[in-house]
């Protein structure tokens, strides 16, 4: 009896002993769970109170309204893509990004209100903006005078080169320059009329082209201007029909582009005779009109819709997507686009949103973009891309007849001249225009 007490009693210890072994571990299985759970609200508190959630906010400056708008918006649509494809995906540096949408409303003195705005009231840590050189230049002392970022998206005259801007659309040698080689020998032009609208960016052109044109032995038979947003071009047409040139070169803009061509084409001048090259129509302004008065014409860009490239196709879908079937995409919304991811991979790569820090980072970023590879130049802030000519189809796209195939070093200031000449030229422009970037009245003809 006692040594079957005596086993009953150590089965009870034992199992005492068992379950005292199973609280224990529970308990620390508890004292786990809790200090994890605890270090997880701390982390959680932490993070609330030291890593920056807020979001990451951009500006977005064009012409909503005015003779511009025809043109401008559709560069709004391309960049707001961009950024929604970049919240997709998680946003930037853990944060989101929001955008604030400013009309420049066509006007030089309204793009620097609105840019002010943007950086003092709006806090915006970038701006996407500008179309016409006289609103880049009427806004370029806003971005130096507040050390700030603009990323302006569109081929241009050069004869500029600021720490403040990146310049992603075209300098002259990547659009101008190419195209007067290739009239030359492939239209066989030996006599060239220009025309431009009046403001900095036709004059600066057409200087740069006058000296190609004459340095190649060629002639200028005719230059003039059509007052910015003006309609009325009968004196341009008949200027033109009177000189008989071989090609028009043309750097009129928006609503005026839309009368020149008409006008022009009502006139009899047609491209199987008398071509015309644009460096200012794209497919988008082509898809509101009557593709008639274009039709057979060429434009000189960097980029058009019809490129065959798998990143193109994949772009123009996801536009198309968002915005519907039926619109088109020119030069100019491709690399709206391309700008805002070209900043964004700097603020990733930078890990921050700092002004100064972003705009280095911008200095060698390249993409993989759907007219080809291009990169920003560390030492212009301009960017290399590759150039195209393309022949107007009737369906508002364009046959690309000419190449570069690789990107183009850019050049802001052509060699023809020297910087300091070149900067002496705008210069006097802009003071025998009242201190204004664009023509405040003329006849039409070169001053």
């Amino acid at each position: 009896m006692v040594s079957n007490t005596h086993a009953v009693s150590e089965n009870h210890a034992s199992t005492n002993r068992f379950f005292n072994i199973v609280a224990d571990r529970k308990r620390g299985a508890l004292a786990w769970i809790i200090f994890i759970a605890l270090g997880a609200l701390a982390w959680f508190a932490i993070d609330r109170v030291l890593v920056d959630r807020s979001p990451i906010v951009v500006g977005i400056l064009h012409s909503q309204t005015g003779p511009m708008a025809i043109s401008e918006k559709s560069m709004i649509d391309a960049e707001v893509l961009a950024l929604e494809q970049i919240n997709a995906a998680g946003g930037l540096l853990g944060r989101p990004v929001q955008w604030v949408i400013a009309d420049g409303a066509s006007d030089p003195a309204t793009f620097a209100t609105q840019a002010e705005k943007l950086i003092r009231e709006d806090n915006v840590c970038v701006v996407f903006g500008c179309w016409t050189s006289a609103s880049r230049k009427s806004v370029l002392p806003v971005f130096e005078s507040n050390d700030h970022l603009l990323i302006y998206p569109m081929a241009y005259e050069g004869l500029e080169q600021s720490p403040n801007i990146i310049y992603v659309g075209a300098a002259p040698n990547q659009q101008i320059t190419p195209a007067v080689s290739w009239c030359h020998s492939t239209l066989s032009a030996r006599r060239y009329f220009l025309i431009g609208s009046d403001y900095i960016w036709p004059h600066c052109v057409n200087a740069i082209m006058t000296d190609q044109i004459k340095g190649m032995g060629d002639q200028v038979v005719g230059e003039m201007y059509i007052p910015f947003g003006s309609t009325d071009v009968d004196a341009a047409v008949r200027a033109i029909v009177a000189a008989k040139p071989d090609v028009v070169m043309s750097s009129v803009v928006g609503d005026s582009a839309i009368a020149f061509a008409k006008k022009l084409r009502a006139a009899g001048i047609r491209p199987d005779q008398t071509p015309m090259l644009t460096f200012a129509l794209g497919e988008n302004e082509l898809s509101a009109v009557q593709r008639d008065d274009f039709t057979g014409n060429y434009a000189a860009w960097n980029y058009f819709q019809s490129i065959d490239r798998p990143e193109n196709a994949e772009f123009v879908s996801a536009f198309k997507k968002r915005y519907g079937n039926d619109r088109t995409i020119s030069d100019v919304m491709n690399a709206a686009y391309s700008s805002v991811l070209l900043w964004a991979q700097a603020v990733e790569e930078s890990s921050r949103t700092d002004v100064r820090q972003v705009r280095y980072a911008l200095r060698h970023q390249s993409l993989n973009a759907a007219e080809g590879i291009i990169a920003v130049d560390s030492e212009t802030q301009h960017t290399w891309l590759p150039v195209s000519i393309g022949r107007i189809r009737q369906d508002g796209q364009f046959d690309i007849v000419w190449s570069s195939n690789t990107a183009v070093r850019p050049v802001p200031f052509p060699i023809s001249r020297s910087r300091e000449e070149w900067e002496k030229f705008v210069e006097d422009l802009h003071q025998q225009w009242g201190g204004k970037w664009a023509a405040p009245s003329n006849s039409g003809a070169k001053p």
